[in-house]
């Protein structure tokens, strides 16, 4: 297998230093590996890992990157972390991210989804050494038409739950910044290129989260219990995790260049399969890599969810030259084979880390992307 270090992005990330939001998170620790493998100074600003177990701690990710500790609710916190740290790069992640919890405590997603990513594009605004910034948001950040299509980036944004209007309305703040303050070169040099990226429900080993598909899952699974399914006919653009980590990377290569202005809106990453998958479908498909298993789909829950929800990327493809790789099918399997893994190790020793585990996926991935020619690879 290749090192994911070499070639990728086009050596983009080597010494650069990188400040990661939400580092602790799912998203943000795999991210904070493939940077670190990638050759990135890795700067983490975060919260304590919201689960326990996570992806976080079982990877030992604080031996590799610098561990800050503080919430995007501080401006004075994370303007000092990135005046003291200087990156080059940040990527936004951290976020209250769970919809079912956005409705027991709609005042905190708000504060920490709006507010949190106001205070991200205060502190780069007046900071110098930062050349790029991408927020993430969420492919719910759509005002929801029900619609059997994918939503493009010109679309609507809306949301009529708390967690999908605080996406909205992040989504504003950041078009709102980057029209009011643009990258433009001057005496004191250019500022930064700010982009926000929109992805579907990722699948990924370590997201031990709560009221999320595929962890609630592996938690029965792995606890020889049935798996409690609400919601079975909602349809979602599940990608593993990996993919819209490359179309983030890739973005923030492109940020970089000489005309990075050119890449700085928004963009969404979908999966490869355009055709619907319910949650039910996943589940049967999710006990039949586990080998065992039975699941008990209950009614659909009384907070509104969208019942539809699609991503289209064709911008991404046409613009930034990314496409997806994983079926739906492999983006599973990778899944269950790094749970699978997992529980193995911690059977053996309770202080194994899944970190080498985790660079073996972004390998295998890095190598599919790369026999399919894809962009970034080359």
């Amino acid at each position: 297998m290749t090192d994911p270090s070499t070639n990728a992005f086009r050596g983009a990330f080597a010494d650069l230093p990188v400040l990661v939001t939400g580092h602790t998170g799912f998203k943000g620790s795999w991210l904070s590996i493939w940077l670190n493998e990638l050759g990135a100074s890795v700067i983490g600003y975060s919260l304590d890992p919201p689960t326990a177990p996570s992806n976080f701690e079982v990877s030992h990710l604080a031996e590799r990157v610098a561990d800050v500790r503080g919430d995007v609710r501080d401006l004075q916190a994370l303007r000092q972390t990135i005046e003291k740290r200087q990156p080059r790069v940040v990527f936004h992640l951290a976020a209250q991210s769970i919809v079912l919890e956005s409705y027991k405590a709609p005042k905190e997603t708000f504060d920490v989804n709006v507010g949190g990513t106001v205070n991200v594009l205060e502190a780069v605004r007046t900071t110098q050494s930062v050349k790029a910034l991408i927020c993430v948001t969420s492919d719910k950040c759509y005002e929801n038409q029900g619609w059997i299509w994918g939503y493009r980036e010109n679309d609507a944004l809306g949301g009529g739950d708390p967690y999908s209007a605080s996406k909205a309305m992040a989504e504003l703040a950041v078009s709102s910044y980057r029209r009011s303050f643009p990258s433009r070169g001057d005496s004191e040099g250019r500022g930064a290129a700010v982009a926000s990226a929109r992805a579907g429900n990722v699948v990924g080993g370590g997201d031990w989260g709560p009221h999320r598909l595929v962890p609630d899952c592996m938690r029965a699974l792995m606890a020889g219990q049935p798996i409690r399914l609400r919601n079975p006919h909602h349809v979602r653009p599940w990608q593993h995790v990996l993919e819209p980590l490359s179309g983030y990377l890739w973005l923030a290569a492109k940020l970089l260049g000489e005309d990075g202005d050119r890449f700085a809106q928004a963009w969404n990453f979908g999966p490869l399969q355009l055709e619907a998958i319910s949650t039910e479908e996943v589940v049967k498909k999710v006990i039949a890599l586990w080998g065992d298993g039975s699941y008990i789909a209950g009614a659909t829950q009384s907070e509104a969810e969208p019942e539809r929800l699609a991503l289209n990327w064709d911008k991404a493809a046409n613009r930034l030259d990314w496409r997806p790789v994983y079926t739906a099918n492999e983006a599973l399997a990778a899944t269950v084979e790094w749970y699978r893994l997992c529980q193995t190790q911690t059977a053996r020793s309770e202080s194994a880390s899944m970190y080498g585990a985790c660079v073996d996926q972004i390998r295998e991935y890095t190598d599919r992307a790369r026999k399919l020619n894809v962009e970034w690879t080359q």
